[in-house]
């Protein structure tokens, strides 16, 4: 599993690494607010541990991002903050979890499985938007209305919603969803593009299935729905940003 740990500690980040790359993760820290907001855009990490005391951006403020771009991918908050409000605030603004300082690491990794274990039955649906895509039952609604989709159809939809806020390659989507070789010259994947854009509704450029230039195509990010924001365009901003530079000199 992909874990972010957003930790300005960096004693306290690498010893959190450490223990859970024990149990087979793949650990990302980050130790201020801006750099946790965007390893978050490009991991989309099956785990956040966040903690609130956050330089350049406040913890609570990462939560609030980092919520619009994802509502449902797990968030862990570490604080050590003892006042009640601050706990039920993190909470009521989609904290899955809350743990105070001191901890024990052992503990922790047992609310880190819990919440991977709810994540995983959670991915059996996936959400764009008013698009809701059943894994399990291999069923597609928009706005509550069935959408009929070919096995095909549905394969690639599951597979750009399974990797949401990452541009998808053609030639990784004839490998994934057509087992074909990308050297045999095909704009299969463009044609099907066409069929489910034509099916939800969601005439060129889109807005849940857009086309990123030389690249592929993405789903993009809840937040970035919502504000019919350009992913790519979305990047460049952030690189850009003071906070963004700041981030990278780090």
């Amino acid at each position: 599993m992909r874990l972010l740990i957003a930790e300005d500690d960096k004693a306290l980040g690498l010893f959190l690494k450490r223990g859970l790359e024990t149990e087979g993760h793949r650990v990302r820290v980050a130790c201020d607010g801006a750099a946790a907001v965007e390893a978050f855009r490009e991991e989309l990490p099956d785990l956040t541990i966040l903690d609130l005391n956050m330089p350049i951006k406040d913890g609570e403020q990462v939560l609030d991002e980092v919520r619009m771009m994802d509502g449902e991918l797990p968030v862990l908050v570490l604080t050590a903050r003892q006042e009640v409000e601050t706990r039920v605030r993190c909470l009521d603004h989609g904290a899955d979890d809350l743990m105070l300082k001191p901890f024990s690491l052992y503990e922790l990794r047992a609310r880190c499985r819990a919440l991977l274990r709810r994540k995983r039955e959670a991915r059996l649906m996936l959400r764009a938007g008013d698009l809701e895509v059943s894994r399990l039952d291999r069923t597609a609604c928009r706005a509550g209305q069935p959408v009929e989709l070919t096995n095909k159809e549905f394969a690639l939809l599951e597979h750009l919603m399974l990797n949401r806020g990452h541009s998808v390659s053609r030639v990784e989507l004839l490998d994934s969803v057509w087992k074909m070789e990308p050297a045999q010259t095909t704009n299969i994947v463009d044609v099907y593009v066409n069929y489910l854009r034509r099916k939800l509704h969601d005439p060129a450029p889109g807005k849940l299935i857009r086309t990123v230039r030389g690249q592929g195509y993405t789903v993009p990010l809840e937040g970035e729905i919502a504000l019919g924001i350009d992913p790519v365009h979305a990047a460049a901003a952030v690189a850009a940003s003071p906070a963004g530079a700041f981030a990278e000199a780090r």
